[in-house]
């Protein structure tokens, strides 16, 4: 095959709007509130190390990563060259941040699906479930064979109680933020359609409640996974952001977080995920993906990517 042809067969990439898009998602996490347990404009939640202003310093500063996620992704970058992408922008961010990690959790799981918009040709709407399917076909190998970072809270806690944490997470196509993730914002979204941050709140919560948060872990053990989970699940189960006090009853959870010391820096980055995948597939507003079963896939491997 020529250059040429080869040329002609790439699709056409607009990193700079995959990377604004992915830096958008996270100014959208931080400005949702409340959020349990997690820092926001309003507060630095069970957080002594960090508030909004180092958030916005270190999402500034990873937009030029995002955008080289994108760029590589378009290139058919191995999982080897997007780590080397990740590792120079975890560098910038702790520079960004006074050595704070902000955002650890969300350069891995944004930088991954910012490759696959990459990969899909960044032309919205992309199709839906293209990008986790995309990273589960390309990099699931790569993500599970990867190196651990022994002395990361997230990897202590998953070897300590036996979870898949974020990398089990990503080379499974990101179930979560299809099944939970994204139907979640589109319920927020017909429940208070005037309120863009309400359906943002319910998507967090729902997220808190499905997923075994290794930060919940690392920083309340089993116990306070359980106390986060049961909470998330009780107020979604009255109402959620339908309820008529949803505000005050979600900022009561977080001031038991608060106590607890609790953060669910897992969900917290799901979140920015899911409004970022809602971004490229424009999922947040049209698409349903099937539910499945345990172990099987949440959609169809899409044929266009």
């Amino acid at each position: 095959m020529s250059t040429v042809a080869a040329f002609a067969l790439q699709p056409i990439c607009d990193a700079a709007v995959i990377g604004r898009c992915a830096v958008e998602a996270l100014w959208l996490e931080l400005e949702t509130y409340p959020k349990p347990g997690l820092v926001s404009l309003v507060d630095s939640g069970s957080h002594d190390d960090m508030d909004a202003a180092t958030f916005e310093a270190s999402a500034a500063a990873l937009e030029p990563f995002f955008r080289a996620f994108a760029e590589a992704g378009n290139r058919g970058t191995a999982m080897d060259g997007l780590r080397r992408i990740g590792i120079e922008a975890e560098a910038a961010m702790l520079a960004a941040t006074g050595g704070v990690n902000t955002h650890r959790g969300a350069i891995f799981g944004l930088g991954l699906l910012a490759s696959a918009a990459g990969a899909c040709g960044g032309v919205t709407p992309i199709r839906s479930g293209a990008l986790g399917a995309h990273v589960a076909r390309r990099h699931a190998q790569g993500i599970l064979k990867g190196p651990v970072l022994l002395h990361a809270p997230g990897a202590r806690a998953r070897r300590r109680h036996g979870v898949g944490g974020a990398p089990a997470e990503a080379a499974a196509g990101f179930p979560t933020v299809y099944r939970i993730g994204l139907p979640a914002l589109r319920r927020g979204m017909a429940l208070r359609p005037d309120d863009p941050e309400a359906a943002r709140v319910e998507a967090c919560f729902a997220l808190i409640a499905a997923t075994e948060d290794t930060n919940l872990l690392h920083r309340g053990g089993p116990d306070g996974l359980a106390f986060a989970r049961r909470a998330a699940t009780e107020f979604l189960a009255h109402g959620g952001v339908g309820q008529p006090n949803w505000r005050q009853a979600a900022e009561s959870i977080h001031r038991d977080f608060m106590a607890r010391r609790l953060s669910p820096g897992g969900a917290a980055d799901l979140l920015a995920m899911t409004l970022f995948t809602a971004c490229q597939e424009h999922a947040g507003h049209t698409h349903s993906l099937p539910e499945g079963s345990a172990g099987s896939s949440p959609f169809e491997i899409p044929a266009s990517c």
